[in-house]
């Protein structure tokens, strides 16, 4: 899958697995990916080794809220109507939310 922003793309993993979803990019170097949290309202940067961004959509992908450069050791706790969360490599999207405020995927 394809994770889209405006006219940058990024490899997407869904993460469908217990032990997916737990792991995350826990203990991960150099983010190259994104990774899909369906049915998510929070998530935590406990273990990490880089700083991600974090994007909280409907279920529609439109972007709810946004977190960039978040660091280790965070804790997002569970946001109203958010039903998918997407962690990225840390400013790999420029994301704007007085423009477009909706992700792809391909």
């Amino acid at each position: 899958m394809i994770l889209s922003y405006g006219k940058k793309t990024i490899e997407l993993k869904n993460c469908t697995s217990f032990f997916s979803r737990l792991r995350g990019f826990m203990f991960k170097k150099n983010i190259n990916m994104a990774l899909l949290f369906d049915n998510c309202n929070s998530i935590h940067t406990f273990f990490m080794k880089e700083n991600i961004d974090v994007i909280m959509c409907d279920s529609d992908n439109n972007i709810l809220f946004f977190y960039k450069n978040l660091g280790k050791g965070k804790i997002i706790w569970p946001k109203k109507n958010v039903k998918r969360v997407f962690e990225i490599p840390s400013n790999f999207f420029d994301i704007d939310l007085n423009k477009e405020k909706r992700v792809n995927i391909k």
